[in-house]
């Protein structure tokens, strides 16, 4: 086993798309998708880009203002997640700071209450 401590992870900052206070600890690949950390700083951006997969934004601390293809701005706190379709333009904001993880590629998210690997019984 080992334990690993996201915020202690070797981090890149990021200012494409017009990002910023943004930046990235990559941990983990798979031939199908990537795992990310990720942490905004207090009044930082993740400007708008297209998704290269579907991607999964996990809240792990603090909140985010996220907006998807269709423009509508909704806030997201820790213990919640966001989807975004391959190709979807998205940008992520936040006043106070985030922490979260992502997760992008070929993934199945099932919907709420849906179990998507049959043998997790």
């Amino acid at each position: 086993m080992r334990i690993l401590d996201l915020p202690d992870l070797p981090h890149r900052p990021i200012e494409a798309h017009g990002s910023r206070g943004f930046s990235v600890g990559a941990f983990g690949i798979s031939a199908d998708a990537h795992l990310v950390a990720v942490t905004l700083a207090p009044g930082g951006v993740i400007g708008p880009h297209p998704a290269l997969g579907r991607q999964l934004l996990v809240v792990l601390v603090g909140e985010a203002e996220v907006a998807g293809a269709e423009g509508t701005v909704r806030r997201v706190t820790a213990g919640q997640a966001v989807v975004w379709e391959p190709g979807e333009s998205h940008e992520t904001r936040t006043a106070g700071g985030m922490s979260a993880m992502i997760v992008e590629g070929d993934l199945d998210i099932g919907a709420p209450g849906e179990q998507v690997d049959p043998g997790d019984v």
